[in-house]
């Protein structure tokens, strides 16, 4: 089930108790990145066929939040032949766009329960 599904779920059953959202999760995204290990390797740099192979067909995110913290996600393709960079960095991305869930579920937790300890006083 994608996340908008979920999300028209708790809509449509009328939950209205402090969560995140996608589009919570969406606004805090400032700038994408991807990167390739083969980036940085010096071209004249000796390498055997099945390293390079098995570089090329990794692919890394960074995500930088609006605060400029940044979380990363990474996908790498067990066979060269299928690998596809488009759905490579697409993995990235999705993988890196869910740790800022736990990062921000997180927060909200600690805000909810940092507001609770306020009532007490």
């Amino acid at each position: 089930m994608s996340e908008e599904q979920i999300e028209q779920q708790i809509q449509e059953k009328g939950l209205t108790a402090p969560r995140i959202t996608p589009s919570h999760i969406d606004s805090k995204v400032k700038h994408v990145y991807y990167h390739s290990p083969l980036a940085a390797i010096d071209p004249e740099q000796a390498m055997d066929e099945k390293t390079y192979q098995t570089l090329r067909c990794l692919t890394f995110c960074t995500i930088v939040l609006e605060n400029g913290f940044t979380v990363t996600g990474e996908s790498a393709c067990a066979s060269p032949e299928n690998f596809d960079p488009f759905i490579g960095k697409e993995i990235a991305y999705k993988n890196a766009r869910e740790k800022i869930w736990q990062l921000e579920g997180y927060l909200l937790k600690e805000k909810l329960y940092q507001a609770d300890l306020d009532k007490q006083f």
